[in-house]
């Protein structure tokens, strides 16, 4: 069985935490190839980046990375609650930093996995960063345009004026409140009208004991989402894009868009090794967890990383 080790490692101007896991014959005399695994939005490196794919991958004998998310879990930063994709890609510089400053690790054969939000945030960091050796999108959403979109409730301009609102009403005195991504049951948000798959199965996901962990917040500092509002995931992935990539979508497609979100960027990705592979019936939070859907990953991910790192 794979080991675990939390370290903290320097960021920008914070620390951040994070969980390594380790094979389980892993031996430090011996150079290992490392997986960067990163957490969806609202979530953090003890829930399905690590404790399902992390030690998975681990279990194949890669050393994995799961960090916490600058300004999130564990990790430093301040105010708490920021979700910057530039500061969340940022993060997977950081991560690859630090693998490749131990010892155990062979810098040339790291690769990166994501799920959900921190599945694009991975392919964003892997356009630009090359040391990036191949990519692992799970369930994948493009965060700039779910903001635009679902978030906005389709009115871009509205939503950019009431963030505009709402930091200038906090440079003047008001309380920075961070906002729950989710209500706080399954049975609130039928209550509340809510039929979308992907918003109820988030809530049975993070608002029961399957996925609930104490640092796994939903919570986000709406005031400080404006950048999200111009950025898109997957700039430039015709041009920059060149690296294995593989993408791993459920068939039963919900209100977050991973779905669309992944056969866009397997069309656009000028990778010349490129996949995608459909869970068929399963959803995008089966994906998180459940056995035979992270199966149906694992046997096309696991052989992916084998052949490319």
């Amino acid at each position: 069985m794979s080991t675990i080790q939390t370290v903290r490692y320097q960021n920008l101007g914070w620390e951040v935490a994070a969980d390594l896991y380790f094979p389980a014959d892993f031996d430090a005399a011996k150079q290992y190839p490392a997986i960067v695994s990163t957490h969806p939005i609202g979530s953090c490196k003890e829930q399905t980046a690590g404790n399902v794919y992390a030690r998975a991958l681990a279990d194949e004998g890669f050393v994995v990375l799961v960090h916490d998310a600058s300004f999130q879990g564990a990790s430093g930063g301040s105010p708490r609650n920021i979700e910057d994709p530039a500061i969340r890609v940022s993060d997977i510089r950081f991560a690859i930093d630090y693998l490749q400053s131990l010892s155990y690790i062979d810098a040339q054969r790291i690769g990166a996995i994501g799920v959900c939000g921190g599945g694009a945030y991975t392919i964003h960091a892997g356009i630009t960063d090359h040391r990036l050796k191949a990519l692992v999108s799970i369930t994948g959403v493009n965060y700039g345009r779910l903001i635009r979109e679902g978030f906005a409730q389709f009115q871009p301009r509205q939503l950019a004026q009431q963030i505009a609102d709402m930091r200038t009403a906090q440079a003047q005195g008001a309380a920075r409140d961070s906002a729950d991504l989710l209500p706080p049951s399954v049975a609130a948000a039928r209550d509340a009208g809510i039929s979308d798959i992907d918003v109820l199965e988030a809530t049975e996901y993070y608002k029961t004991a399957r996925g609930q962990q104490p640092n796994g917040a939903t919570s986000q500092l709406m005031s400080f989402t404006g950048a999200a509002m111009g950025w898109d995931a997957f700039t430039n992935a015709e041009t920059l894009l060149t690296q294995p990539l593989m993408v791993v979508i459920g068939s039963k497609a919900g209100g977050f868009g991973a779905y669309r979100d992944g056969w866009e960027i397997y069309s656009r990705a000028a990778s010349e090794h490129k996949q995608i592979v459909v869970a068929e019936g399963w959803s995008h939070y089966d994906l998180y967890d459940k056995a035979e859907p992270v199966a149906i990953a694992m046997a096309e991910v696991a052989p992916f990383f084998h052949k490319h790192l």
